[in-house]
């Protein structure tokens, strides 16, 4: 695969080149295929990615372990675009590898392996590549993944946006495990595992249009540990959903939608920061509707709902649990918020795009 992140003739994940080489701005050389290409991906990516199972070849070779234990295989992919591609709490790296470890573990999988793609703008500068990749790498660590193989293209300029990822990410499902929002019913408990909006709102400020003072930090972070968590403590969880584009509000209308039933929420109960609402209220966005990347929503039976969350606090990514709203027979697909008033509002699907470029 030309521009692959292999390292031909060289053992697997040994860097041939001195980092402290990789200086100045990318051009489009670092793309053509000859000695610039390979100092780019062995000084930055094989540095910052090598491991155990990084491959030397044109693909990664894998022992499935799904098939000495009857589970099944998980495995998806995702593109990311967000800009500014550095923001308070984060940058375009741990983004893209946190948001596909949490695809996966929300399945009920746990990740193993991801691969990686870079596509970068001819004149990014060679110091924020390295802090994207070294950023990958620490987000890998705390997940327990490993970046096996993966690509890089450079186009020219004004023809990308300094730099896109897109990672896929493979993992295993026990055997027994069916989660999915078909399996909701009513009377289920909706959890979520903390605070609601922060990345949108961060993203939001990061842009520098609204010359807000706050100090917001992107939530992104792995979700494996509330997951596993949540698996052990609930053996009849129903569903998860990362609530990242479109937010709470689309993720419960997809799962409403699955299930025929109506979730009803509650304002009072939704784990939303001061400032997000503060933000939201100047600039008439709705916070239900704004992305996460460190934030999901699961469905258990009333009867597990206590213990799920005393066993999501337990993990650093759920001290803040609550539940938030439950299902019941209503109208089938429709998400109604109970409000402090003591009315109720329909939440709706959103009709396209609060804020482009998120993730």
């Amino acid at each position: 695969m030309d521009g692959s992140m292999e390292n031909s003739g060289g053992k697997t994940g040994a860097s041939r080149v001195d980092p402290a080489r990789i200086t100045g701005e990318v051009t489009l050389a670092h793309g053509g295929g000859g000695r610039a290409m390979r100092d780019l991906i062995d000084g930055i990516f094989a540095e910052a990615f090598r491991n155990p199972d990084f491959s030397d070849e044109d693909q990664a070779r894998l022992a499935p372990p799904a098939a000495q234990d009857g589970g099944r295989i998980a495995f998806t992919t995702d593109g990311f675009v967000v800009s500014p591609i550095e923001f308070p709490g984060g940058n375009i790296g741990d983004l893209a590898v946190n948001g596909t470890v949490n695809d996966l573990a929300v399945g009920g999988a746990t990740p193993l392996w991801l691969s990686c793609a870079v596509i970068i703008e001819e004149g990014c500068d060679m110091a924020l590549l390295k802090r994207v990749a070294a950023s990958m790498r620490e987000a890998a660590d705390e997940a327990g993944v490993r970046i096996v193989t993966g690509d890089t293209k450079v186009v020219g300029r004004g023809h990308g946006d300094g730099i896109y990822v897109t990672t896929s990410g493979v993992g295993v499902i026990p055997a027994g495990v069916d989660l999915g929002a078909r399996n909701v019913r009513p009377g289920d408990v909706a959890i979520v595992n903390g605070k609601l909006g922060d990345h949108g709102a961060c993203i939001l400020n990061a842009r520098g249009d609204m010359a807000l003072e706050t100090e917001l930090e992107t939530d992104c972070r792995p979700l494996h540990r509330v997951m596993a968590a949540a698996m052990e403590a609930a053996p009849s969880l129903r569903c998860a959903r990362d609530a990242t584009r479109g937010g709470l509000a689309s993720s419960l209308n997809e799962i409403a939608a699955a299930a025929g039933v109506q979730i009803d929420l509650e304002e009072t109960a939704l784990p939303i920061r001061d400032e997000v609402k503060g933000m939201c209220e100047i600039l008439g966005l709705d916070p239900l509707y704004l992305a996460n990347e460190g934030a999901l929503v699961l469905f258990v039976p009333e009867a597990e709902a206590e213990a799920t969350l005393a066993a999501i606090r337990a993990t650093p990514e759920g001290r803040e649990a609550c539940i938030v709203g439950r299902a019941r027979e209503g109208v089938a697909g429709r998400v109604v918020m109970n409000t402090l008033f003591g009315g109720g509002r329909i939440v709706d699907m959103l009709a396209g795009e609060q804020l482009p470029r998120i993730c």
